[in-house]
């Protein structure tokens, strides 16, 4: 697959889901509902997945978010740091999750990596730089009522005040391209973003992981974040160097049908299915294989 394909395909990423009331006696008064912040934590996160579109939904056969923020540990009333959130699609989870009580922080690329996509324009460069202002407010439609409330910052400059407040960072398919770009700009994007997560939390917070997982017997130079993937020794090697312990892993996020070749880019597959020319037959193929197959690995901050 010719290079130049990542390159649009990196446009692509940037752009990551009644039953009948019991007769009740005539003098009975009528019983409250159960409001978020009462809720136990389980029926809160259930309600909250339960409250997203269907074509979020869909994706939750690959992308297991109850399975995900539970093996995280996140629970209501934290202080949660997620990387890239974008269009929201965690995020429309986490903040009547996390409840009135929490705060999400959205963390997007650190700005000096965004000229290493060729498609950013000048434009697109100048709307990032207000992008921790303006995507709070976009979010905010997303709170609902009792809703977390809502930050964000570039990673590369992390705001002093927020050392060591957050409970949790959560990394999901955010990694290769700060390490595909590590060592091409005026910062080392993966190292100082992996220092900040640290930095950013609290003692004991943990860094949770979901990323693309190459298979151990691919080419080093294939598995280096271009095409999407990372090998979970390098992904390891990486966070604990920052100053983490692994504590755990999980194989749900695993898709044991995604075989790449070292032709193949993670992009192939849904949602995206890109592919160089319409190709039915391919398309169905890569459909059948379903979404990447991804590790998934919990650390925590020393104590």
């Amino acid at each position: 697959m010719k290079k130049s394909l990542l390159f649009v395909l990196a446009a692509i990423v940037v752009a990551c889901q009644p039953a009948e009331e019991a007769a009740q006696p005539a003098t009975a008064e009528p019983e409250a509902a159960a409001q978020p912040e009462t809720m136990p934590e389980a029926d809160r996160l259930a309600a909250a997945l339960d409250a997203q579109p269907e074509e979020a939904k869909a994706r939750y056969q690959y992308r297991n978010p109850k399975e995900t923020i539970e093996f995280f540990g996140i629970e209501p009333g934290m202080t949660v740091v997620e990387g890239l959130p974008g269009g929201g699609w965690y995020t429309k989870v986490l903040l009547p999750y996390l409840g009135a009580e929490g705060t999400l922080i959205g963390a997007n690329y650190d700005l000096d990596l965004y000229p290493n996509f060729a498609f950013m324009t000048e434009e697109r460069l100048a709307e990032m730089q207000t992008w921790a202002t303006d995507w709070p407010a976009g979010a905010e439609e997303w709170r609902g009522d009792d809703g977390a409330s809502i930050a964000a910052f570039h990673m590369g400059s992390m705001p002093a005040e927020l050392q060591g407040t957050a409970d949790a960072v959560f990394f999901v398919r955010v990694l290769h391209n700060m390490a595909r770009f590590e060592d091409e700009g005026v910062s080392d994007f993966l190292t100082v973003s992996l220092a900040e997560a640290h930095s950013v939390l609290k003692p004991g917070g943990i860094l949770g992981v979901v990323q693309h997982h190459a298979r151990d017997d691919m080419p080093d130079d294939w598995a280096n974040g271009a095409n999407g993937y990372l090998k979970k020794q390098f992904v390891i090697d990486s966070i604990t160097a920052a100053g983490f312990e692994l504590v755990d892993e999980a194989d749900f996020n695993a898709n044991p049908k995604d075989q790449p070749t070292a032709d193949d880019f993670v992009w192939r597959l849904p949602p995206t299915l890109f592919m160089p020319e319409e190709n039915e037959e391919l398309k169905a193929q890569y459909t059948e294989i379903g979404e990447s197959n991804r590790m998934t690995l919990k650390f925590r901050k020393p104590e």
